[in-house]
C-alpha cells in the first residue's frame, strides 16, 4: 500500500484520474484502544461494516480480540487473516451448514438465534455441543436510530420466554443480545432496550450470563452531531448494573461504524459542473452507496491549492454510471467557485463505503494509498481533548 502525509498534498502531486480511497490506520487504531479502555465490557467489532483485511488486523492490534461475524465468509475471512482472534456468529439466521463449518472448523463457540427453530438447528448442527454461548436476540426500537434494525430480527414480547427457557437447557452460558438500529443519536435507545432485558429476564425466570447490547454507537457526520460516547457507555453501565443478573455477567458491545467510520475517506475529481451539480467519479455503486440510497450526508472538502475563498453553497452529486439513480441528493456544502477537475475529499467512508462498492459499467478503483492526516470530523480526538482538559483541572 502507498503512503502519503495528507489528503490534500495527495491530490495536488498526484492528481489521480480514478478515485483514490484513502485509509488512516491511526483513526481505526485510537477508536479500538477508545472502546477496548472506556466501554464497561467487551467489545468485538462488527466485520459487516467493512471487512477490510488490513482493518481487522489494525482493530486487534489494538486490542478489540472479538468479531461479530455475520455469514460463513465472514467467519473464515477473520478466521484466515487475524488467527487469534475469537469469533462470535451473531447473525440469527443461519444455514446449519454454516453453522458446522463454523463450530467444527473454526471454533466458534457463541450463536444468536431468535426462534426455537434455530435453536434446534444449531444444536443439530454442533451434534448436541455442551460448551456454547447462546444469545436470544430480543426486538427492541429504533426509535432513536438514523437507520431502524427493528423489523427483521429479534424474539418479540410474547416469544422471549418460552425461548430463553429453552435456550437455558442447552447453553453452557446465556446471553441476551439485541440492536437499537444504527447511528443511535441519544443514550436512551440502550436505556430503553436494556429496559425489555430486564423484563424477558424476570418473566423467563432464567440465569443470564452476557448481555450483548448490540451495536448502534455513532459516529458524527453533517447534520448527525451526536452526544459524546461516554454519555452511552454510563447509560450502558448504570442499567447493566442494576439487571437480575449474577455478578459474574458479561456485558458486550458490537460497535461496527463507530469503530471503522473515520478509517475510510475517497478522493474524486470533479468531471462537470451543472450548475449546483457536480459529476464525480464514483458514486451509488462505489463507495457513495448510502449517499444515493438513504440520502446519508458525508463531510466533503475542495482539495485545492490555494485553497478557494469563496462562499460556500449547497451542491448535489452524479455519480460516473449511466444510471439515473447514481445519485446523491446531499446538500454537500463546497465553494461556490468549484469546477471540473477538481478534486474533493468525501470523508467518514470507512462504514460501509468499501463495503459496499461494486464495478457496475465498468467504473471504480481499488487504488488505496494510507495518509496521516486527522480525519475531517472525529468523535475520538474530542474525547482526548475532554481528557486532556480534565487531566488539567486543578482538584480542590
Amino acid at each position: 500500500m502507498h503512503k502519503h502525509h495528507s489528503a490534500l498534498g495527495l491530490a495536488v502531486s498526484n492528481r489521480p484520474v480514478a478515485p483514490v480511497t484513502l485509509v488512516r490506520p491511526h483513526a481505526a487504531s485510537r477508536a479500538a484502544r477508545f472502546f477496548v479502555e472506556k466501554f464497561p465490557g467487551r467489545s468485538m467489532y462488527a466485520v459487516k461494516a467493512n471487512p477490510s483485511p488490513d482493518l481487522l488486523r489494525i482493530l486487534f492490534d489494538a486490542g478489540v480480540t472479538h468479531f461479530d461475524v455475520a455469514s460463513i465468509g465472514e467467519v473464515r475471512l477473520v478466521a484466515r487473516e487475524v488467527p487469534g482472534a475469537t469469533l462470535c456468529f451473531m447473525h440469527p439466521v443461519k444455514a446449519e451448514e454454516a453453522i458446522e463449518e463454523a463450530y467444527f472448523t473454526h471454533g466458534v463457540r457463541t450463536f444468536s438465534l431468535d426462534t426455537v427453530e434455530e435453536l434446534e438447528k444449531i444444536v443439530r448442527a454442533t451434534r448436541g455441543a455442551t460448551d456454547l454461548t447462546l444469545c436470544v436476540r430480543l426486538r427492541v426500537s429504533s426509535d432513536h436510530s438514523k437507520l431502524s434494525l427493528a423489523a427483521k430480527f429479534g424474539a418479540a414480547p410474547g416469544e422471549a420466554k418460552e425461548l430463553l427457557m429453552a435456550t437455558r437447557q442447552v447453553a453452557d452460558a446465556l446471553g441476551i443480545c439485541f440492536h437499537v438500529g444504527s447511528q443511535a443519536m441519544s443514550p436512551e435507545a440502550y436505556a430503553n432496550a436494556m429496559e425489555r432485558v430486564r423484563i424477558a429476564i424476570v418473566e423467563a425466570g432464567v440465569t443470564v450470563d452476557v448481555v450483548d447490547v448490540g451495536g448502534g454507537f455513532p459516529s458524527s457526520y453533517p447534520g448527525m452531531e451526536p452526544p459524546p460516547l461516554e454519555r452511552y457507555f454510563a447509560t450502558i453501565h448504570r442499567a447493566f448494573e442494576s439487571l437480575p443478573i449474577s455478578y459474574s455477567a458479561e456485558l458486550w458491545c458490537e460497535p461496527g461504524r463507530a469503530l471503522c467510520a473515520e478509517y475510510s475517506s475517497i478522493i474524486v475529481r470533479v468531471e462537470k459542473r451543472r450548475g449546483d451539480e457536480l459529476y464525480i467519479n464514483d458514486g451509488a455503486y462505489g463507495a457513495l452507496f448510502d449517499a444515493a440510497h438513504i440520502g446519508w450526508r458525508f463531510p466533503v472538502r475542495l482539495l485545492r491549492e490555494p485553497d478557494s475563498n469563496a462562499r460556500d453553497m449547497a451542491f448535489s452529486f452524479y455519480g460516473p454510471t449511466c444510471d439515473d439513480l447514481d445519485h446523491m441528493t446531499g446538500p454537500f456544502m463546497l465553494p461556490a467557485d468549484v469546477r471540473a477537475g477538481d478534486y474533493i475529499e468525501v470523508g467518514m467512508l470507512g462504514a460501509y463505503g468499501a463495503a459496499m462498492r461494486t464495478a457496475f459499467n465498468g467504473f471504480g478503483s481499488d487504488t488505496t494509498v494510507a495518509v496521516d492526516d486527522e480525519p475531517m470530523t472525529s468523535l475520538y480526538v474530542e474525547a482526548d481533548d475532554r481528557d486532556a482538559v480534565a487531566s488539567n483541572v486543578v482538584k480542590l
